[in-house]
């Protein structure tokens, strides 16, 4: 969408430049009562679908979806993320994979009730459970390894079932599967080896490089992006280097503010391979996720590189790999530069870019303790009565500095330009996440497949229900902060946080505690104008009005995260991808966690839950080219 329309949208509408705003799917209408067998239902259709699959009969096939249903596929059917709207469409789709060499890859579905959240069973579309749907998972079987999936099945006719919704995924490659449980390795050559290292000998040649090996993947950030795929990759057998310019494993948390602690709840933000503890709290403080970081890396021997910077990068289109030095310093305050030469690098930054700094006229002027932004921020001094400090932004960080400066007794006041979707944590644990993440809920691997199954459409339909829900749960404080001056908004078409979050990286705040005081006036709201000029001691703004600030936080977001990429590695490789986050026409998010348009070259960001389920499909990705299973062209 052009610039000059998104400026025009009211701004919770506005969305990722280039992105899509997606339209919410119609959801069905089936009867609200199910008094069928789910199994014999799921049993039939099941085996329909394998039979149109072998005879390729894809008329058939199609004709076993709802005219107006949804196929949600990631890598089972291609090495893209699709979502086909349409019974046509999607027949088209399938039509069009006659003309490659293996033709349709999924081969058959077999029904998989082997935990209670798999079992076949009635569901609900939509929040107010009042759209029912029956609901089932199931294994898969492709040309080149195997998967699960899930479907929803509605009634069309008299004991007529249809699929609205399918969704199909790609778990292991045939021959390649991840090192674990029964793959898991010996960890000990027995018998007389002359000359053999032990486990540490081994640990520390692998670290240093100092053998000869090389990284087949260079990963960028050593973040819950890095480590996630880094886990990954080395299941996989593929080895990999995470590089990062902090000092220690975690710093990327443990340097954020002082009060900083996660707003997403315990369950939905577990890693891959090493979950959290039953006795973790459920609101994660930063600096104890920052050593559980460095635990998760020495317990899963993933290599990385502290203190270490890329000073240079080059892709050769003949030989195609990358030749990229890194500078790193040692703990001896000496400094080391090696030169890498890894088929594949991925930038694991964040989602987000370079920081959005506003050019304001006099910010050089300022003589105040602190003007900075919000990445910045050490955290409020103690003991700051009389103080004034002026935050800009009205978001998750902005809410945590403002309360921050509020705790530590100074006079606060929260600039908002634009309005911000307000979600209270019981909001998001009760409501937003509670048919998938809670406590005593399904394992996070079956709340992931019920989770991402939902094809995007289908979930903002979905979103408005919960978002209503959640509003009616959070009417008192919704209301005070309203008649405080605070602008509010329910998220893109009325879909809440989450929408929000997917289409736009931000504009929302997860209540912990700054709503109340804001309601309360301990942290006071300046509505709406724009930052003229920075004073010598506080601000003036575009109505001519002036606030006094000692100290000055930048809460304003960060640019896409392509502006790293053109940091990093130049313009060669930034002009190459396309803008990251965001939907596509399909309602698939853009460039991250796929082929970003450079070989060789991926982006893998988001927060914790992200980067946990996209990491095992990037990796997938990275280990099907290794093997030659495809080529970067392929679809």
């Amino acid at each position: 969408m052009p610039t000059a329309v998104l400026e025009e949208l009211p701004s919770h509408m506005r969305v990722v430049p280039g992105s899509i705003n997606i339209k919410a799917a119609k959801l069905p209408s089936p009867p609200k009562s199910i008094s069928a067998d789910p199994g014999a239902i799921v049993a039939q259709v099941a085996g329909k679908f394998n039979q149109a699959l072998e005879k390729q009969d894809f008329a058939a096939l199609s004709g076993l979806f709802a005219e107006d249903s949804f196929w949600r596929d990631h890598l089972a059917l291609s090495w893209d993320f699709r979502t086909v709207q349409g019974q046509n469409n999607i027949e088209a789709f399938l039509n069009g994979f006659s003309s490659t060499e293996t033709g349709v890859r999924l081969k058959s579905i077999a029904v998989d009730a082997s935990s209670p959240a798999r079992k076949p069973q009635k569901s609900f579309l939509d929040a107010d459970q009042e759209v029912s749907c029956l609901q089932f998972c199931f294994t898969l079987k492709t040309t080149f390894g195997t998967g699960e999936g899930l479907g929803r099945l509605i009634e069309v006719g008299s004991n007529d079932w249809k699929i609205f919704t399918l969704y199909t995924r790609l778990q292991e490659l045939d021959g390649h599967e991840e090192n674990t449980f029964n793959q898991r390795p010996k960890g000990v050559e027995h018998g007389g080896k002359p000359g053999r290292k032990n486990w540490a000998d081994r640990r520390t040649s692998e670290v240093k490089y100092n053998d000869g090996t090389e990284p087949e993947v260079l990963i960028i950030g050593a973040g819950q992006a890095g480590l996630t795929i880094a886990a990954r990759l080395k299941a996989l057998g593929i080895n990999s280097l995470m590089v990062d310019k902090n000092d220690q494993v975690g710093d990327n948390w443990r340097n954020r503010y002082h009060q900083l602690v996660l707003h997403d709840p315990v369950w939905y933000d577990h890693l891959p391979y090493i979950r959290f503890p039953p006795q973790w709290p459920i609101f994660t403080p930063k600096d104890k996720l920052a050593d559980f970081f460095a635990s998760y890396v020495n317990l899963l021997e993933l290599n990385v590189w502290m203190k270490s910077e890329i000073t240079s990068s080059k892709w050769d289109a003949q030989e195609r790999r990358w030749s990229v030095t890194v500078k790193r310093q040692l703990g001896d305050g000496t400094e080391e530069t090696r030169t890498f030469r890894p088929r594949h690098v991925v930038q694991a930054t964040g989602h987000s870019g370079k920081m959005n700094l506003p050019n304001i006229d006099g910010i050089d002027s300022f003589k105040g303790h602190l003007l900075c932004h919000s990445s910045e921020f050490p955290g409020a001094r103690e003991n700051q009565v009389g103080k004034k400090a002026v935050v800009i932004g009205c978001c998750n960080s902005a809410h945590d500095i403002a309360q921050d400066f509020y705790e530590n007794g100074y006079d606060v006041t929260m600039v908002q330009r634009s309005s911000t979707c307000v979600i209270s944590s019981e909001g998001i644990t009760e409501i937003g996440l509670k048919g998938f993440y809670r406590e005593n809920g399904p394992d996070v691997d079956d709340a992931d497949l019920l989770f991402h199954s939902i094809p995007m459409p289908v979930f903002k339909a979905n979103q408005v229900g919960v978002t209503l829900a959640q509003g009616r749960l959070d009417a008192e404080l919704l209301k005070g902060l309203t008649k405080a001056g605070f602008k509010l908004d329910s998220g893109p078409d009325d879909a809440g946080f989450f929408i929000k979050y997917f289409e736009r990286g931000g504009g929302y705040y997860m209540d912990v505690g700054a709503s109340d005081l804001i309601i309360n006036g301990k942290i006071k709201i300046k509505q709406g104008q724009e930052v003229e000029k920075v004073l010598p001691h506080g601000l003036k703004f575009a109505d001519g009005s002036e606030l006094e600030a000692d100290e000055i936080v930048l809460a304003t977001g960060y640019q896409n995260m392509r502006t790293q990429t053109r940091t990093i590695f130049g313009d060669e490789v930034a002009d190459a991808v396309g803008d990251i986050w965001g939907f596509n026409n399909e309602g698939e998010m853009r460039m991250i966690w796929q082929r970003s348009g450079h070989p060789g070259f991926w982006f893998h960001g988001g927060n914790l839950a992200l980067c946990r389920y996209y990491s095992k499909l990037l990796a997938l990705q990275i280990k099907g080219l290794e093997e030659g299973i495809y080529k970067y062209g392929d679809n």
